[in-house]
């Protein structure tokens, strides 16, 4: 299990040191020790926020010629998840932290061909479908002032069909479609997908969690190619996520806080999480897609939504594995430190307590000090697509940049 992750020999806490005495500090800690990620860790947050965001930009120009320029801008994955979508979402959010408008154009022209690229696709949800691409070229089209495009891209998610044999979870189910729903909501404003429509489809979800689930101890249960998973990407934890905004039956509300508190009874000893209801015996992963960090963001939200101490409780438990056990050996969102980071950042938000923002920021600290040498050196995976927005580097510039403004960072694609 240990060749999964890095022992985390971070102090519990590091006082940041005043811009004053920045100077002395650092000289100090290179006369002591040599340790630059100690520097780092002591930095006020202003200062290490700027060195953050020019990473960040750094890295985005990269995965910008990889993926887009080099390319001859051919298109072999449109997908958020793993393709050139992730590319224009990463541009997306450094538009709004930089308001370059050179971003926001460059991330509407790789949408277009995105569109261009997903027509025959049969695909539907926001990060592995049709719905991420006409939902993001909605959203940037509004930014942009192009009402034509706008009209446009929300026509074409209007013809999205969902087929009959769908799964329910959120990469390429039901939820990941509701998502791409609530993401057009959000930005372009409430009402513009009517919750008459998508409550079709939370009843569909509903009926075919209760159904699975007929037999068994948990109010609602769902299957993804024979499975019965618990992670946020293909399971429980991402389901539930989705249904707590939308609009809900008291007796459907009873039954997403039923399953919660089924995941939370039926942990492991450490605070982790099942992968599935097949996999009670392996106490081994530690990412958003299959154990607690996925299902501590979700556990966040429903603290949030019912006021419940349990879930927070849980929580923190959750957390602290991810303190503990969440530097994986990759720099990825799904299944990677900048995905794991962001339980820290949930967490602070919801509490104010400064020390889950410490423990948020000593994660970046680390992939800032030593992602890419650690890769460089084979120690570490750069991803499978190793410049992608949920494996590899676009992951991680995007969480500096979220980082830079903790208030308000989101895991994108699934936190709103």
């Amino acid at each position: 299990m240990a060749n999964r992750f890095f022992p985390n020999l971070m102090p519990d806490f590091v006082a940041e040191t005043t811009t004053q005495t920045l100077h002395e500090e650092e000289e100090a800690v290179i006369v002591s020790d040599g340790d630059s990620l100690m520097k780092l860790l002591a930095m006020p947050y202003s200062s290490l926020s700027e060195r953050l965001k020019r990473a960040a930009l750094d890295l985005k120009e990269t995965i910008v010629i990889e993926t887009w320029g080099m390319t001859g801008q051919r298109i072999s994955d449109f997908t958020l998840y793993c393709g050139v979508l992730g590319t224009a979402f990463l541009l997306f959010k450094s538009y709004n932290v930089t308001n370059n408008k050179n971003d926001l154009s460059l991330c509407s022209q790789i949408v277009k061909a995105c569109d261009s690229a997903s027509l025959g696709s049969r695909d539907v949800t926001f990060i592995c479908g049709r719905a991420g691409v006409c939902a993001l070229g909605a959203v940037v089209a509004k930014y942009a002032g192009d009402e034509k495009l706008l009209t446009y891209y929300l026509a074409q998610f209007e013809k999205i069909k969902l087929p009959t044999n769908l799964p329910d979870e959120l990469l390429y189910g039901r939820v990941g479609f509701l998502w791409a729903c609530l993401f057009l909501n959000k930005y372009l404003g409430q009402g513009t997908i009517p919750s008459t429509y998508t409550a079709k489809v939370v009843d569909e979800v509903i009926k075919n969690g209760r159904a699975v689930a007929k037999k068994g101890k948990c109010p609602l249960m769902f299957e993804w190619y024979g499975e019965k998973y618990w992670g946020a990407a293909h399971g429980l934890a991402g389901i539930m996520h989705v249904l707590m905004d939308m609009e809900l039956k008291p007796d459907e509300i009873e039954d997403v806080k039923g399953t919660l508190k089924y995941m939370i009874n039926n942990r492991f000893p450490s605070g982790n999480y099942p992968a599935s209801e097949a996999d009670r015996k392996r106490d081994v992963l530690v990412h958003w897609c299959h154990g607690a960090p996925g299902i501590a963001l979700t556990l966040v939200k429903a603290a949030k939504v019912f006021g419940d101490k349990e879930f927070l409780d849980a929580a923190v438990d959750a957390t602290q594995v991810v303190w503990n056990r969440g530097l994986l050996k990759r720099v990825g969102i799904c299944h990677g430190i900048s995905g794991n980071a962001y339980v820290f950042l949930s967490l602070y938000q919801l509490t104010g307590n400064l020390e889950y923002l410490y423990r948020a920021k000593a994660f970046a600290c680390f992939l800032l000090d030593r992602a890419h040498k650690l890769i460089n050196k084979g120690e570490m995976h750069g991803g499978d697509n190793p410049f992608s927005l949920f494996e590899g580097l676009g992951g991680m510039a995007y969480f500096f940049l979220d980082i830079i403004d903790p208030s308000q960072a989101k895991f994108p694609a699934y936190e709103l």
